[in-house]
């Protein structure tokens, strides 16, 4: 269950119009077609982008009047960050790896 919640986010991330719109989420509610707006898009586009996000748990949505409120929901992003946080200690030992044979190969020039 975790791996399909995990998959669903980095799909719906793997997008830069669906980043650009929860980055927008993130400074406040909007409806569909505000969060549209910045790509030139229809409200059908929109709508879709939206779907997709709403389907990772990434956004809820509430009617007030005739329009759809679209609201952030940053817990699925938490969980993402802690599955790619266990690869954090594997790629500090690389890199320190790394460095200290860049520093070694330094050292033998001079």
């Amino acid at each position: 269950m975790v791996e399909e919640r995990l998959d669903m986010t980095f799909r719906a991330l793997a997008d830069p119009t669906r980043r650009g719109m929860l980055a927008s989420l993130a400074l406040g509610d909007k409806s569909i077609g505000e969060l549209g707006e910045p790509f030139a898009m229809s409200f059908a586009g929109a709508s879709k982008h939206v779907r997709v996000l709403e389907e990772a748990g990434l956004l809820s949505r509430r009617k007030v009047g005739r329009t759809h409120l679209i609201s952030l929901n940053a817990e699925p992003l938490a969980e993402a960050e802690r599955w790619l946080k266990q690869w954090e200690k594997f790629w500090t030992i690389r890199l320190d790896r790394l460095q200290a044979l860049v520093e070694g190969e330094k050292g033998k020039g001079k």
